[in-house]
């Protein structure tokens, strides 16, 4: 407006999950588990509009502890999946969160936000990345080839659903993770009610 550009955004109330990834800043996991449902809602969104979101990262999801609320931000890197299953050779994102797809410059899918959320799930419910390295190249290489340390090796209080939700969602080949951000979502939301029955009660799943 008389040449000035501007963008009007909503105010996020809440903070970045990177404020959660410190061993001793780590949320309750029962939180965790809502974060994951409600982000994989917000991807199945997305993904329905044909969007894969491709930079899902702790940076990128805000969560605010009074209400619950949960936005996924920055859909600055987004594709549309039209052209994301043929694009090939570009290579953006963060290399800790990325899938293999991503790092190898291959075509994205909704598959490879998935991987993404369990790479961030991993951080949240253990403090550390499922991949690490001293360069990027060491991290490729890594999430590319090594498999993470379990979550239950990492937190041994963890629910035994903590390992099969992360372990689907960072298997190498996409086909292996789930199917869907909304299949992603009803096992996080039904292993939610199975484990956590008090807070799905608050939360109204049940």
């Amino acid at each position: 407006q008389d040449h000035w550009a501007y963008i009007a955004m909503d105010l996020a109330r809440g903070k970045p999950l990177t404020e959660y990834l410190a061993q001793d800043q780590l949320l309750p996991i029962a939180e965790v588990y809502w974060i994951g449902l409600k982000v994989a809602e917000a991807l199945s969104f997305a993904h329905q509009q044909n969007v894969v979101h491709c930079d899902i990262k702790p940076g990128n999801i805000i969560y605010d502890r009074d209400n619950g609320d949960v936005k996924v931000t920055d859909f600055g890197i987004a594709k549309w999946l039209d052209e994301a299953h043929t694009e090939t050779g570009e290579i953006m994102g963060t290399p800790l969160y990325m899938a293999p797809e991503q790092l190898q410059g291959r075509p994205v899918a909704e598959q490879t936000d998935l991987f993404s959320l369990g790479a961030t799930l991993y951080q949240l419910l253990t403090g550390e990345p499922p991949f690490s390295g001293r360069s990027i190249a060491e991290i490729q290489q890594a999430v590319l080839h090594s498999r993470p340390v379990a979550v239950r090796t990492m937190r041994t209080q963890l629910p035994a659903s903590a390992a099969r939700i992360v372990n689907r969602a960072l298997k190498k080949k996409t086909s292996e993770r789930f199917s869907s951000a909304s299949d992603m979502a009803f096992t996080l939301n039904k292993a939610i009610i199975r484990d956590f029955k008090d807070e799905a009660k608050d939360w109204r799943l049940l």
